[in-house]
Order: structure tokens, then sequence, then C-alpha cells
């Protein structure tokens, strides 16, 4: 067979992500925020766009009466934005290939409760020198403590020297030392710590766990981290259940206590989004406008700038800023409305959790919402990437609404943050003298509707912090005391 060249017609479909559909995909993934940062740069490089007056626009609020969403939040073709997964994921600029992963099973495990994430709270500062007054034993002793709750770090550590501090304040050592005391009494427990393991030590000594043996596990960390355990086993002379027990309530101290609380310097959270009770018992729901800037054309200017173009490359850049502006007013024009169809869904499908609370919160995938709405998957992981929502319960993150669900009674099953919920709600409410199993949570919760099984309560329990049935007698115990 003679090998010679020639010319072959095929017929294939592809899909062409062009830059201006990877602009607009890319734009569904940006917060409020960071989309105000990319039209200040848009305004910068285009002559013919400028910032328009914020006004409320035809789609750009959904009212939900009765719970049910309106037919004007779904209004716009969102078709253009909304793209096969298998594209979207080659897509590597919007970097939440790997959350929308996880999340189109419904994992949300691992993140921090919706019932513990709200408004702002106080500083860490704030929250310490409230107590001051109570713990110290008089004002100069109450001063040096505020001063080293000031010195602090955000995590709660002490990294002055109190000898340096004596000299600043001009006051013996051993007053510095009584003031540290006072600040480490305080709570969260652990804070005014010098080192991880001073940290460790007072939780340790908080909930009554500080003998010898924990002493000498604290005192080597190192050994710890690289795992010899048998050699720790011989240092603490205990037996494989002992140094377990031991190894798990270490395990359960928080190293870095301060973090609990919000600092100063940190800017709050700015929702995206905007729900409020409506007069008719549903939802009314809107984009924060405050964060949203509104794109124009100067018409006049274009004009202008035409009437002077005498060359063909001149025209054609001017046609190219042109066509780039429109593009670009209508990618954000239907990004707000994909975003608002989203929120609304989202609304519906946990009405329970905005009328009575995290109890309330059902299971939700985001190819519930997706499908509901009639779109892709990976676009509403897009969406609800880095979008806050604020309604009367507080500020939220978008995705904190899709959690991972138990079987229950009725079939519908439960989301597991209401679980958790209802698990901190029985333990909390325990008597000293009859402490709940992990047996017996089953039991109760069983009885409630829930079909659970034991290993998933003691994974819930720890996720929250609550500790076995044996510590949790023994603090009741001491707050008895």
């Amino acid at each position: 067979m003679a090998l010679s060249p020639r010319l072959d017609l095929r017929q294939s479909q592809s899909l062409v992500m062009t830059p201006q559909l990877q602009q607009a995909i890319k734009l569904l993934a940006l917060s409020n925020l960071e989309i105000e940062t990319f039209i200040g740069e848009a305004l910068e490089a285009n002559p013919l766009l400028e910032a328009g007056e914020v006004r409320r626009e035809d789609g750009e609020a959904a009212e939900m009466p009765s719970d049910e969403p309106s037919a004007d939040s779904a209004a716009g073709d969102d078709s253009a934005l909304d793209i096969d997964p298998g594209s979207l994921d080659r897509d590597r600029d919007t970097g939440d290939g790997e959350w929308g992963a996880a999340h189109a099973s419904g994992l949300s495990e691992d993140l921090p409760g919706i019932d513990e994430r709200g408004d702002d709270g106080p500083t860490l500062a704030e929250h310490l020198e409230d107590q001051v007054g109570a713990a110290s034993g008089d004002a100069r002793e109450a001063f040096v403590a505020r001063h080293l709750i000031g010195l602090l770090d955000e995590a709660g550590y002490l990294a002055a020297d109190l000898g340096e501090v004596a000299a600043e304040l001009g006051i013996a050592p051993a007053e510095v030392e009584r003031a540290l005391a006072v600040v480490q009494s305080l709570d969260p427990t652990g804070v005014g710590a010098r080192s991880l393991g001073e940290c460790l030590a007072l939780q340790a000594k908080e909930a009554d766990r500080y003998d010898p043996c924990m002493a000498r596990l604290i005192d080597n960390l190192d050994l710890v981290a690289r795992g010899e355990f048998a050699r720790l086993k011989r240092m603490c002379e205990v037996d494989d259940e002992d140094f377990a027990e031991m190894l798990a309530e270490l395990r359960g101290y928080d190293p870095k206590p301060g973090c609990r609380f919000g600092g100063a310097a940190e800017s709050a959270v700015v929702p995206d989004i905007l729900i409020a009770q409506g007069k008719d018992g549903g939802w009314d729901i809107a984009l924060n406008e405050d964060t949203l800037p509104r794109l124009v054309v100067n018409r006049a200017y274009y004009l202008e700038l035409r009437q002077g173009c005498a060359g063909k490359a001149a025209q054609a850049w001017l046609g190219e800023k042109l066509a780039d502006a429109n593009w670009l007013i209508r990618a954000l024009d239907q990004r707000q409305k994909t975003i608002l169809k989203t929120a609304a869904e989202i609304v519906k499908k946990q009405v329970g959790f905005f009328h009575r609370g995290v109890s309330e919160l059902r299971p939700l995938t985001l190819r519930e919402v997706a499908e509901a709405i009639g779109m892709h998957e990976s676009t509403i992981s897009r969406v609800t990437s880095n979008k806050y929502l604020h309604c009367d319960r507080g500020t939220f993150e978008l995705k904190y609404f899709f959690t991972s669900g138990v079987g229950s009674a009725d079939g519908e099953g439960a989301s597991s943050q209401a679980v958790k919920a209802r698990i901190k709600a029985l333990t909390d409410a325990e008597d000293a003298k009859k402490i709940l199993s992990d047996d017996t949570l089953v039991d109760l919760l069983k009885a409630e509707g829930f079909d659970i099984a034991r290993r998933t309560v003691a994974k819930y329990r720890e996720a929250m912090g609550i500790g076995s049935s044996v510590q949790r007698r023994r603090a009741k115990k001491l707050e008895a005391f």
C-alpha cells in the first residue's frame, strides 16, 4: 500500500469555551466584594464603561409569599452560564472543583455547624476584659491583667517576657505573675499560656485530668507528634486503655483557644443576599445592593470616539470595547438572576430553619437544588461558593445549608445539623446523677424519629466538643462543688 499525503474532512461536536464565556462562569464563584474589585479593574480597562447609580432591576429581587418563590425570582435565561459539568471541571480558575465534588454527595460534616455561625461577636480582648473585674482581687491587679490581655496574640498566647512587662509597668515581677494567673483563669481555658504545653496543661487542670501521667504526656508533646506511643506509655506508666483515654482527652483540647473569637483587625462578613420576613408570611429575597455597583455604557462618549476613529484598526478597537462592555453587563445581570434563583430555592427547601431554627434543617444536596431550578450541579457549586446570606438568625454562608442526613421515621431524612442540635440539647439537660450514655442517646433519638447508629452519635458528639459520659459525669460533679 502506497503512502501519500491526503486531506480528509471529519465532523465532530465539541464545546468551545470562549474567553468571554470563561469570564462569565468565573464571575459566578466571586462574592459581591470580589465583584466590586473586578468591576473596578474593568472600569480602568474599558473607557466605555462607567459606574451608574445602584438601583433595583427586574429580577434583582425575589419575593416568596407563603414560603413559595415568585416567578420573578426565576426571570432571565441562565443557559449561557449553565454549562456541562465536564467542561466546567476543566476551568481551574474558579478554584472550587474540590469543594464542588465534596458537596455533590452532600458531604459537609467537617464544616462548622450552621448554629455556630452568626453575627460577629466580641473580640477575644473584649470577652476577657468583661471577666477581669469579677476574677481579680483589686483594681491594681485588674489593671495589670488588662495590660496582659492587650499583649495576647489572636490564638490567645502571651509572647511577652514577664520581666520586661514588670519593668515597663514599674512593678514587681510577682505582681505580673499574679495578674497572669487571673488571665489564665478566664474563659476560654488556655488563654494567657506561653507555650502549647502550658495551654494544654491549663485545660487539663480545668477538666481535673492533670495528674502526673497526663503531666508527663504534655511535657513530651514532641513524642506525641512523632507517634512514639510505646515509649510514652512506659514514661507515663499506664496500660493501653488508660493511654488511649489520655490521648483522646489531649486531642480534645483546643490548641488555639483565642481563635474562637473575632479579631479587632478582621473585617466583618458582608452578606451578598438579604432575606426578610414578608408581610404575607413569606420571604423577601434581594441582593445586597450596597456591595453591587451597577455598570452602564457611556453612549455619549462612544459616539464621540466613533466620530474620531478614522482608520479601520481604530474602529475595530472601539467595536471590540463596546462588545466587551455589553457582554460584561449582560454577564453580571445573569449572575444576579442565577444567585437569586438559587437562594430562593434554598430558602424554599430550608424554610423550617428560617422559621424555627437549626432543629428544622433538612438534608440538602447541590443536585436537589440544581434539578429544581433546571441547572447543572457544578453551576450551583459556583453560585454558592463565597456567598453569604443574612436573615434574622444571623449571617451564614450558602454552602452551610447543604448538609448530609440520617434516616428518620417519616422517610424524608433529617439533617445532621438537626441531629447534632438534639444531642446537645439532651446532654445539656441531663441529670448529674443520670448521665446519658451513647446507647441511651441512640434510644432517645430513635424515639424521636431519628434512625441513627451509636458510632454516628459518638462522632457527632465528639465533633461538637461534648465529652463522653465519664467525662461529663466528672465535670458535673465538679460543678456541684
